[in-house]
Parts: structure tokens; C-alpha cells; sequence
């Protein structure tokens, strides 16, 4: 391995931000590119440890995720070729193959978002063990640190008063920045020759279109409008506005079936196509021209609560991710009940209303907020089975996975986060008939 004595540069690593638009990270790296005249090379790493066995048998990142993130890779790819540059592609370990990038490329500085989860946290680490001068910029939330009624590390458990804490305020966040039109160039032609040889080591192979998409989804990825990428997730934004559905959405968020009784935003914010801050703009601009509602509030709710989940990771870190959670109440004196788990991961449990959740997530790789919450109340409070190893199937399962939403959700219902009534079951029974009264649901994942 050769160094590269070009004038050092700057490497932008994409991460859950895939996108151009109010990208305020990439935004940083074309600033500091410029100041020092110098040349920004944009990557990004499939990392290769979310494709092996978790610890609980199973493989960390379904098909169906890593189709979905590749659709997301391949269209900023495209966007910035437009613009004369490019997203360089790698698989590993994150902090060995961005390491060995910029010493190849003789890099000085590398710039990405800041994502507070442990696993996360540990590549930004290694790479500052290792010298090298990282910049990570917070943005996947709807407000910055500095708006906040309080310090980031002192956010209310609890996330009702957070949210009047926040609306007292009278909470507005920045405007979504513009997007990116233009990219600094990219290192020269001997110095991306140099790194050839390593994108083919370890080039990333997962081909998007190859895998078999079911047409019965309630997220219908077979659909042209429906894939992934930051190009079809604001075109379906400005189509969901279009069609009035803000104004129904707090009468039809519970629903199972189709594709409009929810925003079905999630698959693209959980990549980065979509930021949270051009979803609450577009709700507002829809209020300013129809008025607000029930509805639109409601999207705004859910929007501050994804914000929330951010927060509380900031605040409690590792302790999120034990078997306790933040509860002092007593584990469960009995053992993980594998079998059960088998049984619910395979849509085997013999509740039709469950069996038929699972079939949709397994085939689909989503499932409506209704379904999971059904799905995880089952595993935690029916099946009396580790509610980590839910945490992890639906890490491996969802394209819309985010690791600060799954993590908090499961906690959640398992009674072990930050709601002080405990835990929630959720009778299956009682959802089926409020639910699926007629069936349909059932009879459509048998």
C-alpha cells in the first residue's frame, strides 16, 4: 500500500443521511473543502459485521435492508455524478477501510454525522484512536442542541413532558438548508486509481432489483413511486400533501392494509433520504395553505417523538441496550423462551392476528406502527421471551430499521424505558376485532 502525496483533502462519509438536501454534515465538508482549496471524496461503507449471525442465530441485516439501503447508495450516487463527483463505495469494518482510505489518499479530515447509539459511537471512536481528525455534526433531529428548553443530557424521560416543555416554547424548527448543487472536486485521477484496487477488494455486491418484492406490502416497494432514494421520497411527499392525506392521517394511522393510511415516511427518513426538518416544513406549508388539524398535529407528534428517542440516547447511552433498561424492577427470573421465539420469528405461534404480522414483515420487510406494537407486546407478554431478541429481529427485518426508534419502542412496551405506567400488553384478541374486524388483514398474509 502506497500513500498518495496529493494536497490533503477531505473525506465525506455518508451514513443515515443519504441525500443532498438539508444535509448539514455534507454541508460542513464542502465548506471546509473549500476554505483550504483542496479536493472532497464522498463514501460510503457497507459494514460487513451487519451481515453476520447476531447473537441471537439469526443473520444481522435481512436482503430486503440491505436492498433498501442500496437503493438509497445508487441514488445520491447518481445525483453527484450529475454534479462531477461521486460516492466511492467500500465494505468492512468502518473504521479499518476509512483509515486506510485516507492514508492511501493522504486525507486530512473526515466529516459525518454524529449518531449517538453504542454501536455507532465505537466506529467514531476507533477512528479517533487512530489520529485522525474526525468532525461529526448532529442533524438527524428536528431541532438543534442550542433549541432546546434545556441541555441535551437533562431531556425529560418522560416523553409527554418533553413535549410540552418543547411546544411552550413555541417550538419551530430551522428552515431545511437548500440543497447541495454543486461539489468540490474530486482527489485527482492517479490518486482514485490508487484506491481502485481496494473498492474492488471489497466492493459491495448486493444487486437491489434482484430481490423479490411482495406486491401485497402496506409499503408497495415493487412500485416505481415507492423505491428507495432521496428523488422518490420527496416526490412522495409532495404527492402525500397533494392528495389531502394530512388531513386524514389521525383517522387512518391505525389501519393494516394499503398504502395510504399512514405517511409511510419512515423507510426514507430511517436512511436519510428524507430528513425529519423537510417533512415538518412540507406539514406546515400544508397547514398554511389548508389549515391545521387533529391530523397534522398529530404528524408533528410523531415527528417529535422519533426526536425524542434521539434525545434520550444522547442522555442514557449503553444503559438503553441492557436487559434492564433504565428500570430498577427485577428481571424476569425465568429463562429467554427460545422455543416461543422460534415460533414468533417464524409466524408459527398459532395466533392468526401475530402469525399474520410476522408473515408481512418477513416477506415485506415492514410492517405497520399498529402491527409491531401488537407483534412486541406478544413476544414480551404472551411468549415471556427476552425482549432483546425482538429488538434484534426487527433490527434485522425492517427497511425502515433506526436504531434510536427500535431501541425505544422496545423498551417501551417491554416496561423497562421511560413511560411510568409500565409495561403494555396489548391484547391480541381485542386488536384483532378493533383491527381486522372483517379479516381482510388475515386473509391477505395466511
Amino acid at each position: 500500500m502506497t500513500q498518495h502525496t496529493a494536497a490533503p483533502g477531505v473525506i465525506y462519509w455518508f451514513r443515515n443521511d443519504l441525500r443532498l438536501h438539508d444535509n448539514p454534515a455534507l454541508h460542513q465538508a464542502i465548506a471546509l473543502a473549500k476554505q483550504h482549496s483542496t479536493w472532497l471524496l464522498p463514501v460510503y461503507v457497507h459494514d460487513s459485521a451487519l451481515q453476520l449471525t447476531s447473537p441471537w442465530g439469526f443473520v444481522r441485516t435481512s436482503a430486503h435492508r440491505l436492498a433498501w439501503t442500496a437503493m438509497a447508495v445508487q441514488d445520491v450516487s447518481e445525483q453527484l455524478v450529475a454534479l462531477g463527483s461521486q460516492v466511492l463505495p467500500l465494505t468492512g469494518e468502518p473504521s479499518e477501510v476509512l483509515a486506510e482510505l485516507m492514508t492511501r489518499l493522504g486525507a486530512s479530515t473526515l466529516v459525518c454525522e454524529d449518531i449517538a447509539a453504542p454501536y455507532e459511537e465505537a466506529h467514531i471512536q476507533a477512528l479517533q484512536q487512530r489520529g485522525i481528525d474526525v468532525q461529526t455534526v448532529w442533524q438527524s433531529t428536528l431541532m438543534a442542541p442550542d433549541q432546546l428548553p434545556f441541555e441535551p443530557h437533562d431531556v425529560p424521560d418522560e416523553f409527554s413532558s418533553f413535549r410540552r416543555a418543547v411546544e411552550r416554547q413555541t417550538f419551530a424548527p430551522a428552515q431545511p438548508l437548500a440543497k447541495v448543487t454543486t461539489m468540490p472536486a474530486l482527489p485527482d485521477q492517479s490518486a482514485l486509481d490508487s484506491v481502485r484496487e481496494m473498492q474492488h477488494a471489497t466492493e459491495h455486491t448486493t444487486d437491489p432489483h434482484a430481490i423479490l418484492r411482495d406486491p401485497r406490502s402496506a409499503f408497495p416497494w415493487s412500485q416505481p413511486e415507492f423505491q428507495g432514494g432521496e428523488r422518490t421520497a420527496l416526490a412522495h411527499l409532495a404527492q402525500y400533501c397533494s392528495r389531502d392525506l394530512p388531513h386524514t392521517y389521525k383517522a387512518t394511522r391505525n389501519g393494516l392494509v394499503g398504502a395510504d393510511y399512514s405517511t409511510k415516511w419512515s423507510p426514507w427518513l430511517a436512511t436519510g433520504a428524507l430528513s425529519a426538518r423537510q417533512a415538518w416544513a412540507a406539514i406546515r406549508s400544508f397547514e398554511a395553505q389548508h389549515g391545521a388539524t387533529d391530523s397534522t398535529y398529530w404528524i408533528g407528534f410523531e415527528l417529535l417523538w422519533r426526536d425524542h428517542f434521539r434525545w434520550l440516547h444522547l442522555k442514557y447511552g449503553e444503559r438503553l441496550y441492557w436487559q434492564r433498561g433504565l428500570s430498577d424492577a427485577p428481571l424476569p427470573t425465568r429463562p429467554h423462551n427460545a422455543r416461543g421465539f422460534e415460533h414468533w420469528r417464524t409466524g408459527r405461534t398459532g395466533h392468526a392476528f401475530i402469525d399474520a404480522g410476522m408473515r408481512e414483515l418477513n416477506a415485506t420487510g415492514y410492517s405497520s406502527n399498529r402491527m409491531r406494537q401488537n407483534l412486541a407486546s406478544f413476544l414480551i407478554h404472551d411468549l415471556r421471551c427476552d425482549w432483546r431478541a425482538g429488538a434484534a429481529w426487527f433490527e434485522s427485518q425492517l427497511i425502515d430499521f433506526d436504531v434510536y426508534n427500535n431501541q425505544g419502542n422496545w423498551l417501551y412496551l417491554s416496561g423497562r424505558g421511560t413511560d411510568p405506567r409500565g409495561s403494555r400488553r396489548f391484547n391480541p384478541d381485542k386488536q384483532a376485532h378493533d383491527y381486522d374486524a372483517d379479516g381482510a388483514y388475515r386473509a391477505l398474509w395466511q
